[in-house]
């Protein structure tokens, strides 16, 4: 499986820890130098414009992509190597999607929680099998890690669903995860864990 562009969700916001704005610039900046583009939801504020100009500075193509709603609102980057403007949010993440050979999850709000839930589901439906990597920076993951197990726990989901996604602490190791994953199905390579 070859990886050359990444799909990164995470806040407009930056958060209360510096941690987050830290981790965001450093994924922006390795994934520019790995040569892997950034596809991601084309702000310029937040955490969203954290990795994406650390991408940028780093030599990397960045694909934004991003309702016209927010660009009329002049949110988007104006940086980016190319920047679609879509309809709505649905058309946005249906794009993104399209244009990525795996997923990378940072810390970020409601709009994160709905795009990283929704790939699971997508993934979960067999509708693809593209890697899911959740970075558990500063623990921010844990209650949305710990929902997903109390629906196991409830019987709304079988404990395979574990098995969509991975885990990962920082970066680095979700750098390393690509390209393990790269190298491997793609598939067996994505097991979860807690």
């Amino acid at each position: 499986m070859s990886i050359s562009s990444v799909a990164v969700f995470c806040g407009s916001r930056f958060g209360v820890r510096p941690e987050f704005r830290d981790a965001a610039t450093q994924l922006g900046a390795c994934l520019g130098q790995a040569g892997i583009r950034l596809v991601y939801g084309g702000g310029h504020v937040g955490l969203m414009g954290a990795v994406a100009d650390a991408a940028i500075t780093s030599g990397g193509r960045v694909t934004g992509i991003i309702p016209a709603f927010l660009h009329d609102r002049e949110v988007m980057h104006e940086g980016v190597t190319d920047l679609t403007v879509t309809t709505s949010m649905h058309e946005r993440k249906a794009l993104m999607f399209s244009k990525s050979d795996a997923f990378v999850v940072m810390p970020g709000g409601l709009g994160t929680f709905d795009e990283t839930i929704e790939i699971m589901t997508w993934r979960q439906l067999r509708q693809h099998d593209k890697p899911i990597f959740i970075v558990n920076i500063a623990r921010w993951a844990d209650p949305l890690l710990a929902m997903i197990e109390a629906t196991i726990k409830s019987g709304f989901a079988a404990p395979d669903v574990r098995r969509l996604f991975c885990v990962v602490d920082d970066v680095p190791a979700v750098m390393r995860a690509l390209r393990d994953t790269a190298a491997t199905d793609g598939g067996n390579a994505n097991v979860g864990h807690f």
